[in-house]
């Protein structure tokens, strides 16, 4: 290899690097906000699963009123 080659692959790698340290941080922000997202849809889903059992609470406890009226007839 001559030395006119060199500066010239040097700064090819030179770019190269600094795409993939570009890429990486993309990456790494992309994550962090996936990370962060998951942590919401987590929470959200944690209440929306308290809401439906108190739903379903409810929904039997008018059900067994509804039977004992019934049966009270």
């Amino acid at each position: 290899m001559t030395e006119i080659h060199l500066p010239l692959e040097l700064k090819n790698f030179e770019n190269k690097l600094d795409e993939l340290i570009e890429h990486y941080q993309y990456l790494k922000n992309e994550n962090k906000d996936l990370k962060v997202k998951l942590e919401h849809l987590t929470q959200e889903k944690v209440e929306l699963l308290e809401k439906a059992s108190l739903a379903k609470a409810r929904v039997d406890t008018m059900i067994t009123r509804l039977k004992v009226m019934e049966s009270g007839s």
